[in-house]
């Protein structure tokens, strides 16, 4: 989950820095300082995760009254787990949200003052804009959303007396808690075919497949040409 935000907080400042200064960061745009990124935030995000996984306490991960085992849950919540919570909310939620936001709305700032670009080309960038940052609040907040109010109850129930409450509390979120963690791994699926479907190069390519599959009936569809290619042509490529 944390991976996917902050892969795509880096989307979003490289898209944001490219159009609001293009010819000073394009040089940059290599595939090199890609991986460095990607690799970054794959050993921050697990190294942090497996700090926490080290140090958690999972005495007791089997229900017997239900006869159930729980995976990564303590009943009543710990603590360093609830502290936890509440960073991973601000710093894993709400930070990167607001890369997003600023992300974007510099983005719609420099293209709405381009006088290069058409109403549609706008349009477009407008749409991409919102989508991402609508995708990313309708996957994301849900859980962070409970997650925050979790550890907020947890900090707020000091007395025995509470207690019950507390436990209460735990076992009615529990169902609508894990739906959110599953809601969140929709945007794996919804980011890449927004990101395709709105790239021109795509869809061209979908158009000449489409208009090659309608000439030659059945024959295999192809988006290259790399077969048809003569021995002195691939050479040169």
């Amino acid at each position: 989950m944390y991976i996917s935000i902050y892969l795509l907080c880096c989307i979003s400042v490289d898209r944001s820095l490219v159009v609001s200064y293009p010819l000073h960061f394009k040089p940059h745009r290599t595939s090199r300082y890609a991986w460095i990124q990607c690799a970054t935030v794959y050993v921050a995000v697990m190294t942090m995760h497996i700090v926490i996984l080290i140090f958690d306490n999972l005495k007791d991960v089997h229900d017997d009254t239900n006869n159930n085992d729980r995976c990564y849950e303590t009943y009543p919540m710990e603590s360093s787990v609830a502290l936890f919570n509440m960073i991973r909310v601000g710093f894993g939620f709400m930070l990167p949200l607001l890369v997003l936001g600023v992300s974007y709305w510099r983005v719609l700032a420099t293209v709405g003052k381009s006088p290069g670009l058409n109403v549609q080309a706008k349009r477009k960038v407008r749409l991409l804009s919102f989508g991402v940052i609508g995708i990313f609040s309708v996957c994301f907040a849900p859980y962070h959303i409970l997650l925050f109010a979790r550890s907020l109850v947890f900090f707020n129930v000091s007395d025995r007396t509470a207690k019950g409450y507390y436990c209460e509390f735990e076992n009615n979120m529990h169902f609508t808690f894990s739906c959110t963690l599953a809601l969140s791994s929709l945007n794996c699926v919804v980011d890449p075919v927004l990101y395709v479907l709105v790239s021109n190069g795509v869809k061209d390519k979908w158009k000449l497949c489409w208009r090659r599959h309608e000439h030659k009936g059945t024959e295999d569809c192809k988006l290259t040409s790399y077969k048809r290619e003569k021995p002195h042509d691939r050479a040169l490529i």
